[in-house]
């Protein structure tokens, strides 16, 4: 898509990524570094992967590059699970909240692009 301020996921995506960057800047300060860059990784990737999606050569393409996407959402929010349940770990419950949003509409745009 060539107009990526109309295009939901990519707003999303980009957004979470910018979100993660703060909070894992918080987790650095109170150093927790290998959750924190597990977090970032993941979590500045889902966003990377729905842009590549955009100039995919074809449709299966597309749909790889997007359940990549997916599976680093699904990580990230393994990761930010573990934030909210364990002791001494900032709460990062919008983000948690934001990465379910992402999930449901990667999930859609997935499986209406299979059809």
């Amino acid at each position: 898509m060539d107009n990526k301020k109309d295009n939901l996921i990519i707003q999303l995506t980009f957004q979470f990524a910018l979100d993660i960057i703060t909070f894992t800047e918080l987790l650095e300060s109170q150093k927790k570094y290998n959750l924190a860059r597990q977090l970032f990784n993941s979590g500045t990737s889902i966003g990377a992967n729905v842009r590549e999606a955009q100039g995919a050569e074809s449709k299966s393409d597309f749909i790889h590059k997007l359940k990549i996407a997916y599976k680093e959402a699904e990580e990230s929010q393994y990761w930010l699970e573990l934030c909210l349940n364990s002791k001494n770990y900032p709460n990062p419950e919008k983000l948690s909240d934001d990465v379910v949003s992402i999930l449901k509409v990667l999930g859609k745009i997935i499986s209406s692009s299979k059809n």
